[in-house]
């Protein structure tokens, strides 16, 4: 008679343990699909950023270039209208486009209101100021040429003639604010002059409201700018930069007057 050998049954718990615990399904980041007219666009801004293509470098036709990514004009037309926007393109007499080179109107814009946006208070504006522009009048003292110091006369005679005119508080704060970007441009250096303009801007919309607050704060600017510009003038940078801090610590001292605090944050430009 045969003898049946019954094998036990396998132990689930011992086989777990011998092989450990099932391995977790796999998981895939859901794809970030960028349209194709953005793609279009970085990839010109990419070869204009490198230097593959120089200012003033007439690109393809917008046919040709469709064809070249293989999308339709439409698409095309749209990364184009974004290259615009950014200043990087333009379209010359001919309405062909052409590489260009942006300026600092083109990027100050978007810097002022991302600092807007960010609740960017009157403080922290100050505190970068008080930097910059010190800095910027030493630079100015040391490069500023004949003509550039002409330049720095006329504005100063612009301020001169509008001051105590009635009315003229607009006028005298878009004189006061063309002044300092002159200081930076006579400085040379294009970066400081890209830093600074954001903060040029939303000044504006606080001398207006210190100046109406504040009538006397207009002919303490206007001793400082000649302060300043018979400093530059005489190429000496130390004492350019002592008045442009002097200039500075007056605004500052102009919002505790006021009673403003300088936490409040900046206004949007232009003043309403």
């Amino acid at each position: 008679m045969s003898q049946t050998t019954v094998l036990p049954k396998p132990d689930a718990h011992a086989a777990q343990g011998k092989l450990g615990p099932a391995a977790p399904m796999p998981r895939f980041d859901r794809l970030q699909v960028v349209p194709a007219y953005k793609a279009i666009s970085g990839t010109i801004e990419q070869r204009i950023v490198r230097g593959d293509l120089r200012p003033g470098t007439q690109l393809p036709t917008e046919q040709e270039l469709a064809e070249q990514f293989g999308v339709n004009r439409s698409t095309v037309r749209e990364a184009i209208r974004q290259l615009e926007q950014e200043g990087l393109v333009e379209r010359g007499g001919s309405k062909r486009l052409h590489v260009t080179m942006p300026g600092v109107q083109d990027a100050a814009p978007r810097a002022a209101r991302a600092l807007l946006l960010h609740q960017v208070t009157f403080e922290e504006l100050w505190q970068l100021a008080i930097v910059l522009e010190p800095q910027a009048a030493i630079l100015a003292a040391k490069a500023a040429t004949d003509d550039d110091i002409q330049a720095l006369k006329a504005s100063l005679q612009g301020l001169e003639e509008h001051h105590d005119s009635a009315g003229a508080v607009d006028t005298h704060t878009m004189l006061d604010i063309e002044f300092h970007a002159l200081v930076a441009r006579i400085s040379g250096n294009r970066a400081l002059m890209l830093a600074r303009e954001p903060i040029n801007m939303l000044y504006q919309p606080s001398l207006i409201q210190l100046q109406q607050v504040l009538p006397q704060m207009e002919a303490r600017n206007l001793e400082a700018h000649r302060r300043i510009v018979r400093a530059i003038a005489e190429r000496n940078a130390e004492l350019a930069h002592e008045w442009t801090r002097k200039h500075l610590i007056d605004f500052q001292r102009g919002y505790a007057l006021a009673q403003i605090p300088m936490n409040t944050p900046l206004q949007a430009y232009p003043p309403p």
